[in-house]
């Protein structure tokens, strides 16, 4: 067990508790679906993944480590359970997390409301730069862009 100790402990000083919501979001830097990577004996693995076999012990061949919480970055291991890709799919589908599941501001990522949408097109319709829109809405150039051709909030 005396191996394990440095790493646990690692572990354990590698997140923070969100009192909340009961997440144990790791502080590690996120990938670009919101996981972290975590390093023991040489070797990188996802992060909820580590903390699953740490608390849980292994995870058997074919099974995914899936969330309760829909939070990538927590390492909860009571917030982690096991499950095969198509539990995984279904508990998204179940959650309305799909593509396609909600658009506009129903999505759970939507950082902007309809009427702020139609106020973007209305001043891209008047030439307005997409930057000044950008800066004045507190979003990225890239969402205005993807609005203009319709890549997000399509008509």
């Amino acid at each position: 067990m005396s191996h394990l100790s440095g790493i646990i402990e690692r572990f354990n000083s590698s997140y923070q508790i969100d009192t909340e919501s009961g997440c144990w979001e790791s502080t590690y830097a996120k990938n670009k679906g919101g996981y972290t990577k975590f390093v023991a004996f040489g070797i990188t693995l996802l992060s909820h993944r580590v903390s699953f076999e740490l608390f849980n012990g292994p995870i058997p061949e074919g099974l995914m480590v899936c969330h309760r919480c829909d939070n990538p970055c927590c390492v909860n291991p009571q917030h982690l359970f096991l499950g095969t890709a198509q539990d995984n799919m279904d508990d998204k589908v179940l959650k309305g997390r799909h593509v396609g599941a909600r658009k506009g501001e129903a999505h759970h990522r939507a950082r902007l409301t309809e009427w702020q949408v139609e106020e973007i097109r209305q001043r891209l319709e008047r030439s307005e730069s997409q930057l000044s829109i950008a800066a004045s809405m507190g979003v990225s150039k890239t969402l205005i862009s993807n609005i203009k051709t319709g890549k997000r909030w399509a008509k």
